[in-house]
């Protein structure tokens, strides 16, 4: 994808709008379009690849300030910067790498891609609080891994659902973008 300045502008009010989509006090835990932002990224922006790692990074840091503005300030109980949260971002850069894998944009590798790429968040970010004993500091056995992994199925769902949904909205905005300003030229 070639950057210019409308291009500039459209990342930018996405990644606006998905910082603050990210904050919305009734959204579904783990609903956010972050997961699919890193593999769109990765997809689109070989030639730059900063680009690619910059967009889902800086609408994470972005609603990151914003839950820590409203949790300092009483509103609620979310905090924007927290301990391991470090590895969150670790994780959704290690996810763009999988979206390097569908640089060609075709649709079943994009589905692969949105399927496995939340499941791998989950799984490695769920492993983490385990060994970490946060969450609800489940016991280090494999027992406790298990229920672990049980205590974040809500948010798996929820990622899973999203990532197809707003990775639908990106690559097909993006696929329809592209057809039109080919019949426009």
């Amino acid at each position: 994808m070639k950057i210019n300045k409308n291009v500039l502008i459209s990342l930018g009010l996405f990644v606006a709008v998905a910082s603050i989509y990210r904050v919305l006090p009734n959204r579904p835990p783990g609903f956010a379009p972050q997961i699919a932002m890193a593999l769109f990224g990765g997809a689109f922006f070989m030639k730059n690849k900063k680009w690619a790692f910059v967009l889902p990074m800086l609408s994470m840091f972005i609603s990151d300030v914003i839950y820590q503005v409203l949790y300092t300030n009483g509103y609620t109980q979310i905090a924007g910067f927290y301990s391991g949260q470090l590895l969150n971002y670790i994780l959704i850069g290690s996810i763009t790498l999988i979206g390097f894998l569908i640089s060609d944009g075709k649709i079943a590798k994009i589905l692969v891609a949105s399927v496995s790429a939340p499941t791998a968040f989950f799984f490695v970010s769920n492993t983490l609080v385990w060994l970490g004993n946060g969450g609800y500091q489940r016991p280090r056995t494999f027992s406790g891994l298990v229920q672990c992994l049980a205590d974040g199925l809500p948010f798996y769902q929820n990622s899973l659902v999203s990532t197809v949904v707003f990775g639908a909205l990106l690559f097909g905005g993006y696929a329809m973008l592209t057809k039109r300003t080919r019949q426009i030229a």
